[in-house]
């Protein structure tokens, strides 16, 4: 497995095969990472990405084939064993301990001790203040986890490794809270870290990502190695294909939806929460205004901190008990949602940005979750049958599409994409008239992207309106009518996708100081 010139990788994976319940995930999976490369492993949510890299992480022992460390054979049967061989892993899915600080995250399993034997706080504030300004953020190394945002307790978990000073990275989605200009940072500690020898897999659903910081890229299907790309001559194109094994097509809906004629579904003007103790890290709305017309998909972009995901929570009545100004007007008239039983009553549903925290029971069964926003309705005399809701989450999981052995699988079983679809299912089956997405396709793959635009777009044809928070430019123009763009919790601009395309996008996103509100 040794390069083509005889230099042994850092990391050899060798007919790695790997089975569940005598199902295979991998079937003889040979991958390799060099010194000084960043090597992009793609492939649809269940491809057997995350299986491969949780065996050579430690945290899955059993397995068939080989591993090699610099040509040395090696055996893993628990974390440990990879971290002392060098080898550490960002998760995609956040394993953060809430109730700690920032700093006891970090150093969480390896506290530094003071000559007395007792933990070195002082120590841990400041090397961990070190490496998040490495990365190049601000955040308070004694706050608590519990406290931060989404994108926060990402460039946690990206601290945390690289304090490990591990010389394989594995990198699983880094990027998927972060800001663009978080994301230009890591790229640029992606930089040093190759400079210094160290090998980096990296698993991202972002195609343009993939030509910016790999060198190469393998794809999985199936459990199996299907391609193997020079990362920077890939197009989306051919790497969309290898992962779905057809062309991928139009991923975007064709058309937008259609509001003329048919009024509005949500008008919100100069909406403001005044919170008498602000929320540390968050950015309440401040002066938004901006309407969703019936059929209409309208984008709300913004860099991290600006506001969107506080804007959808007030909407949704997560602002309850906090002093509000300006109007709220929902399908003509005006509300003020005071909680989310509220705000379904009206015709709002929500799709929050962390699913498996937010969104999802994930020990409950897939028939549980979907149906737990409809158990009154489909209650006869105050009993809901067991048919019933086999019935209800059964038509759901057929039109969505979700991939599942059985209605009573937990939740948590699932990949991310069927995840995802299961909360957006359950949204949908209150059948409301404004949709609230926040981050929706975030951590999915390609595959289960394109059906979740579909399921916008049929939605949207059915005169539901939404409004959809979204980090990906791409994904803003290709998939709604009009973006607002948010600063400081103010809206600030409004771009017609029909006429603005990404670089607008993102010049209105990145510009500071605007001061002209829509």
């Amino acid at each position: 497995m040794d390069d083509e010139r005889g230099i042994a990788p850092l990391a050899g994976l060798s007919g790695i095969g790997k089975s569940f319940g005598g199902v295979p995930a991998l079937k003889e999976v040979d991958f390799t990472v060099r010194r000084g490369e960043v090597h992009a492993l793609l492939g649809e949510n269940g491809a057997g990405k995350s299986t491969l890299m949780k065996i050579l992480s430690g945290e899955l022992g059993d397995y068939r084939g080989e591993i090699r460390i610099e040509g040395e054979q090696v055996k893993f049967t628990r974390p440990l064993d990879a971290r002392r061989a060098g080898i550490a892993m960002i998760h995609q899915e956040l394993d953060l301990v809430p109730a700690l600080s920032v700093a006891e995250n970090v150093f969480l399993g390896r506290e530094p001790r003071t000559r007395f034997g007792t933990v070195d706080r002082g120590r841990m504030l400041r090397e961990t203040a070190a490496l998040l300004a490495r990365i190049g953020v601000g955040i308070d190394a004694g706050r608590e986890v519990g406290r931060l945002r989404t994108g926060e307790r990402q460039v946690v978990t990206i601290a945390r490794a690289l304090g490990l000073d591990a010389r394989v990275l594995i990198m699983d989605e880094p990027t998927s809270a972060l800001s663009s200009r978080e994301v230009g940072q890591l790229f640029d500690v992606i930089g040093e870290l190759r400079s210094r020898g160290a090998g980096i897999v990296y698993i991202s659903h972002r195609m343009q990502e993939i030509g910016r910081v790999a060198d190469r890229a393998t794809v999985l299907r199936n459990g199996e190695v299907v391609a193997e790309f020079d990362a920077r001559a890939m197009t989306a194109e051919q790497a969309s294909t290898a992962m779905v094994g057809r062309p991928m097509g139009q991923l975007f809906r064709a058309e937008g939806g259609s509001s003329s004629g048919g009024g509005d579904v949500l008008v919100v003007e100069d909406l403001a929460v005044v919170r008498r103790r602000p929320r540390p890290g968050r950015r309440e709305p401040a002066g938004i205004s901006l309407r969703v017309g019936k059929g209409e998909i309208v984008g709300l972009a913004g860099l991290l901190g600006a506001g969107r995901t506080e804007l959808l929570e007030t909407l949704y009545g997560l602002a309850a008990g906090a002093p509000m100004r300006g109007r709220i007007v929902l399908d003509g008239v005006e509300v003020k949602p005071r909680g989310p039983r509220q705000a379904m009553k009206l015709g709002i549903a929500f799709v929050p940005e962390d699913r498996r925290t937010e969104g999802l029971a994930l020990d409950h069964s897939v028939v549980a979750n979907t149906v737990l926003s409809v158990v009154g309705k489909i209650a006869k005399a105050g009993v809901v049958s067991a048919a019933a809701e086999r019935r209800v989450a059964g038509k759901t999981v057929d039109r969505l599409g979700v991939k599942l052995r059985s209605l009573t699988d937990p939740a948590g079983s699932l990949s991310g994409g069927n995840q995802q679809k299961i909360v957006l299912g359950r949204g949908l089956t209150t059948e409301p008239s404004l949709l609230l997405l926040d981050e929706p396709t975030r951590g999915v793959d390609v595959g289960a992207k394109a059906e979740i635009y579909r399921l916008l777009g049929e939605t949207a044809a059915r005169g539901v309106g939404i409004l959809l928070a979204s980090s990906e430019p791409a994904e803003l123009v290709g998939v709604c009518d009009r973006v607002v763009v948010l600063h400081g919790g103010r809206s600030v601009r409004e771009l017609d996708t029909a006429e603005a395309g990404e670089a607008e996008l993102l010049a209105a996103t990145m510009s500071e100081g605007l001061g002209e509100t829509l």
